[in-house]
Parts: C-alpha cells; sequence; structure tokens
C-alpha cells in the first residue's frame, strides 16, 4: 500500500493527513506547532502514522501553511504548496463541479479563495495584517477574560444581548473589553460580541457571491461561527468534514497527484 502525506504546519496548529492511492484516509494527527515546527511535523506525522508503519513507506509528502518550508525529515522528499492550493485542492475533492468561496479561517489570517467550476482558482484575499478576524483574536479574547478557548462557543451560546466588540485591532479591542467589563457586561455578551466582529471582519474582505465553504480550526470549535456567518449572509454554508484538516488533506492530495503524474 502507497502512503501520501500531507502536513500542514499552522501559527498554532501543525495538522497532518495521511491517504493512500484511491484518496482513502489513512491517519490524521492535529498537535501544537510550539517552538519547532520541525519538530511539530515529524511528532505528528510519527502519531498519524500509529508506529505501524515506518517513515520509508510514505511515497511523497506536501507540507504546507505558515511553517512549510521548515518541515525537513530524514528520508522524506517533500514538495511544498501554498495553502491557497491546498484550500483548492481539498474544495474540489469535497465539492467537484462548483464555483465556490472558501473561507479558511486560520490562526493569524483569514483568507477568502475563489475557485470556478474546474476547480482552478478565481481570485484570493486575505485579511489586514491586524489579527481581528482570526484565531488569534479569541485567544487573546479568552485570555483577557481568563477562560479556556474552548470554552468561548459554550459562552456564546448562552448569551442574552451580544456586546460590540468593534476595534479593528486586537490590542484596542482589549481595551475595549475592558470597557466592557465596567459597563457591567456578562462574559456571555461579550464572546457572542466578539464572534459576531470575527465574523463582520471577514465578510469586510470579500464578496462572498458563490457557495460558501468554511474551514480552519476556528469553524472546527466555534459552530457558533457557521450560525453568525449563515445569519449575516442571508442562506446556508457548507463545513467540509474535520475543517481544521482541510488545508492538509489538500496537501496529501497534492503528493498523490505528483506521484500518478511522474
Amino acid at each position: 500500500m502507497s502512503i501520501f502525506a500531507g502536513i500542514d504546519v499552522g501559527s498554532s496548529f501543525t495538522k497532518v493527513v495521511l491517504i493512500d492511492q484511491t484518496k482513502k484516509i489513512l491517519g490524521t494527527d492535529i498537535r501544537f506547532s510550539g517552538t519547532s515546527l520541525r519538530l511539530a511535523a515529524e511528532k505528528g506525522l510519527k502519531a498519524a502514522l500509529e508506529n505501524n508503519t515506518s517513515f520509508s513507506e510514505i511515497k511523497r509528502t506536501v507540507s504546507t501553511g505558515y511553517g512549510r518550508k521548515n518541515v525537513s525529515l530524514d528520508n522524506l522528499k517533500i514538495t511544498t504548496i501554498t495553502e491557497i492550493s491546498c484550500n483548492a485542492k481539498a474544495a474540489q475533492f469535497y465539492y467537484p463541479n462548483r464555483a465556490l468561496s472558501i473561507v479558511d479561517i486560520g490562526g493569524q489570517d483569514t483568507k477568502i479563495i475563489k475557485t470556478r467550476e474546474d476547480g482552478r482558482r478565481a481570485s484570493f484575499k486575505m485579511n489586514r495584517k491586524c489579527a481581528a478576524g482570526t484565531g488569534t483574536f479569541l485567544e487573546e479574547l479568552a485570555l483577557k477574560l481568563r477562560v479556556q478557548p474552548d470554552e468561548l462557543d459554550k459562552l456564546a451560546r448562552q448569551s442574552t444581548h451580544a456586546k460590540s466588540i468593534s476595534s479593528y485591532c486586537t490590542v484596542f479591542a482589549a481595551t475595549e473589553i475592558l470597557s466592557r467589563i465596567r459597563e457591567g457586561a456578562s462574559i456571555e455578551d461579550m464572546v457572542r460580541g466578539a464572534f459576531n466582529s470575527v465574523v463582520k471582519r471577514i465578510l469586510e474582505i470579500d464578496v462572498l457571491d458563490n457557495e460558501v465553504i468554511l474551514t480552519g480550526g476556528v469553524v472546527a470549535h466555534n459552530p457558533t461561527i457557521i450560525e453568525i456567518f449563515e445569519e449575516e449572509v442571508g442562506r446556508s454554508v457548507s463545513v467540509p468534514p474535520s475543517p481544521q484538516l482541510f488545508v492538509a488533506l489538500g496537501a496529501a492530495l497534492y503528493a498523490l497527484e505528483e506521484d500518478t503524474s511522474i
């Protein structure tokens, strides 16, 4: 059996997907990227293999994401491809022959990638340099409110009156949160307001005129974001299986494609 690996080295998490020649997923892993991106990739790959096979059985590997050029593993031939292309490749796999607007909400940036019906990229836009509208914004919010990031979605669902968090800058947003605290706002209402702000910032990046696909770790851990998106755009949006692994899957599909094209 041939194994093809996709490694998405993000600023917060490193994701690994392994597939076979039929595009069946054989193993996955998600872990903190930490301070050594190479080590995170190596450990993630080993965990995805589940110790049943060795690196030598991986035919091809594609790395992508923020730290894609940091992946260097012994005896593995590694190609680097941008996460923009890997998003489009995974979208073509799950949603073939459809024009799409892919919204990838990452740790440090948010991308909107539009593809044509044949899967080719039509356009690409990214958020401003500020972290508003990204996972980092929500992590900073959790830190300021002294809650765990994985508690945010539950808190947002308990909100009865969302409090607006309108600042573009994460630093200024922290100051705005302090103002809301002085006003007596509940944590639940501030979190819901922050979720609303994330969606608002993303919708300012580009017009979502095709079928909308939401991907990324923020979507995977905060389904309330999906509901707010649907409210704002006035229609249903699609979320692929395991949205946090979406880009890594696209990388694995490229690895398979490289092998079959030779």
